[in-house]
């Protein structure tokens, strides 16, 4: 029944066009099934459970202690953090960033694809978006009224675009093409050869290609930016962050990369939108980018190596086939022909295994015969969702 407070008002009309974040809904089912006394064992979200490194957090608590370091900051972001993404940039990725024009820190990619899509996109303008992708493409790209236009990535293609299907389209109405390599969610990894003709094709048809690339270090001995094609960033945008990378994705820090202009523009925007991050996040940010190669490979490899053994063996239990060579902090693997999709059998794990894992078909059309497995989660907690499901298949009926 409507509430008299409420009666007459109603949201705006872009709120038809999205539905809540499926994360933000299934976790309320799951925080009733926990509080049910139901111990849900979660290999859902790429969130890391590990802490930063230890210089990091030293920096944010001696700059919180300091009594001017708590008032508004620049929306540009403090020259010191600049200085430590170019910094990031030119050590891991040979790309060289003019710290004072090239380079907007974030809030977060998620306000990066805010912020990009204002400066970028009219209202009935076209974004091509990838399926499988990240659902945040779609979602803000439908709420600021542009047009999604899907293009398909596919496991026989190693989840690479196919070029010759986006050269067929009409391309007349496009601005911007999201891509995301290593891709999520199907942990297939950068190639220079696709960034090399995203370049191109970019160049060709003045479209903006924005690479969101958080993934690079995870699982990755080769990490790689779309910056290093020579000419990418006259026509290119990147997103990069700390949320994977350097296990703060609770801190909120990303980066933003592209020419002055664009830029420029982006900044247009931002500083309508916020006013800066705390100092201390900033310079603890900036502290965290000197972590050195031993940090990264202990973080982002020999951690998530050992923990991608027990994903593995749980998609061998359901019967899924997956990818042996994807990268990324999760596991990407294809179900058996005996479940209806994806849904179904996550459902069935859930509920009668007590682990929550991620359907594919959030990710889009092309996911919905595929299931995620998150690598966020400790050891032992991986170990004890693999019995719960072998355990859950040992008991079914075959």
């Amino acid at each position: 029944m409507e509430s008299n407070q409420h009666k007459g008002i109603q949201p705006a009309e872009r709120l038809g066009h999205v539905s809540e974040y499926y994360f933000s809904r299934k976790l309320k089912e799951v925080a009733r099934l926990n509080a049910e006394g139901k111990d849900i064992i979660s290999l859902a979200i790429g969130s890391p459970d590990m802490p930063p490194s230890e210089q990091t957090v030293a920096k944010l608590c001696e700059v919180a202690r300091q009594p001017g370091a708590h008032g508004y900051q620049p929306t540009m972001g403090t020259p010191e953090l600049r200085r430590a993404m170019a910094g990031f940039y030119r050590r891991w990725y040979g790309v060289e960033l003019d710290p004072e024009t090239e380079i907007l820190p974030l809030i977060g990619s998620k306000e990066g694809i805010l912020h990009v899509t204002l400066a970028f996109v009219n209202p009935g303008d076209e974004v091509l978006v990838p399926n499988p992708g990240y659902p945040t493409y779609t979602s803000l790209s439908k709420i600021l009224g542009a047009k999604v236009v899907n293009y398909d990535l596919n496991e026989a293609d190693g989840w690479q675009p196919d070029f010759d299907s986006l050269e067929r389209m009409d391309l007349s109405r496009v601005r911007l093409m999201w891509t995301n390599y290593p891709n999520m969610p199907t942990g297939g990894n950068a190639r220079m050869q696709t960034y090399e003709r995203l370049v191109r094709f970019a160049r060709e048809h003045s479209i903006v290609v924005v690479n969101d690339n958080p993934y690079s270090f995870i699982l990755n001995d080769h990490p790689m930016s779309l910056l290093q094609v020579p000419g990418a960033k006259e026509c290119c945008i990147e997103f990069n962050s700390m949320s994977k990378s350097h296990n703060m994705p609770g801190w909120r820090v990303g980066q933003c990369s592209s020419n002055a202009t664009f830029i420029s523009w982006i900044l247009k925007v931002k500083s309508n939108i916020d006013s800066g991050t705390f100092r201390g996040i900033q310079l603890a940010a900036a502290e965290a980018y000197a972590n050195d190669a031993e940090w990264h490979r202990q973080a982002n490899v020999e951690t998530y190596r050992r923990r991608r053994v027990y994903a593995e063996k749980i998609m061998a239990a359901l019967g899924c086939t997956f990818d042996s060579s994807q990268v990324g902090m999760f596991l990407w693997g294809r179900i058996p022909d005996v479940y209806q999709d994806a849904e179904e059998l996550t459902e069935m794990v859930l509920h009668e295994a007590l682990v929550f894992i991620t359907p594919g078909f959030i990710f889009g059309s092309n996911g919905r015969r595929y299931i995620r497995i998150s690598l966020c989660a400790k050891d032992e907690k991986l170990q004890e969702a693999l019995c719960r499901i072998e355990q859950m298949v040992a008991g079914r009926p075959r």
